[in-house]
């Protein structure tokens, strides 16, 4: 079939956006970073962070600027997740978005431009009602995240570079939302040989302490490339 391309603005017209559902740890649990809308459609609710793509940028690239606008953080672990794409799902128009899906450490983002959008951080278990089909992209993205979790470190890029056990079992059980075992948890870890101890310990929670340990990811790679 041959399409005349003078016509191709009458039979397409549609915009392409990302939009970023950034999560973090804090308090040991798994929360979301969600903006107040200031602007028109749905304006006053509460929304992932997101925009249309330029004519000439690529799909991560501006997924990347939207992150930066947000959290002022650049190099950040982040992933494609799904594109929505319903016909109806955004009231301004006909709108295709692809969301990405990112990890970030709540002590180092920029509080400056957080404020700027009205952002507001919650807990994934008690999410306000968010516009559109935004509910359903986190959905997406938490499933996904509970998926690559169970086979994949890539949870310590929520945690500091040294933390301890206790931390990580909390991290885990708030990503996955379910209790683990403490005696298969650490059984588990033992196996892990890129997570290395240190000498230094946290006593803050108890007078015993817990032990500091950290992720070698060098060493990650070599376990992996070794089990090819």
């Amino acid at each position: 079939m041959t399409v005349d391309i003078r016509k191709y603005k009458e039979i397409q017209q549609i915009k392409v956006a990302v939009d970023c559902i950034i999560f973090g740890f804090n308090d040991n649990r798994l929360e979301l970073l969600l903006i107040h809308r200031g602007f028109q459609p749905e304006k006053g609710k509460w929304s992932l962070i997101g925009e249309f793509i330029g004519n000439d940028e690529d799909l991560d690239d501006a997924a990347n600027r939207v992150l930066y606008g947000l959290s002022g953080l650049e190099n950040i672990y982040m992933e494609q997740v799904k594109t929505f794409g319903k016909a109806n799902r955004d009231s301004s128009g006909r709108v295709i978005s692809t969301t990405y899906s990112a990890m970030i450490l709540k002590s180092q983002y920029n509080e400056e431009h957080v404020n700027k959008y009205n952002a507001k951080w919650f807990p994934i278990d008690n999410l306000p009602e968010l516009v559109f089909d935004h509910r359903d992209m986190v959905d997406s993205a938490i499933k996904r995240l509970r998926r690559r979790v169970r086979n994949f470190p890539i949870a310590f890029n929520l945690l500091p570079e040294k933390f301890t056990l206790p931390q990580l079992q909390a991290l885990y059980e708030g990503i996955l939302n379910e209790p683990i075992d403490k005696r298969n948890f650490r059984r588990k870890v033992a196996q892990m040989k890129y997570l290395v101890k240190l000498s230094e310990k946290d006593m803050s929670e108890s007078k015993k302490g817990a032990y500091y340990y950290y992720f070698d990811e060098a060493l990650y790679e070599i376990e992996q490339n070794f089990n090819l």
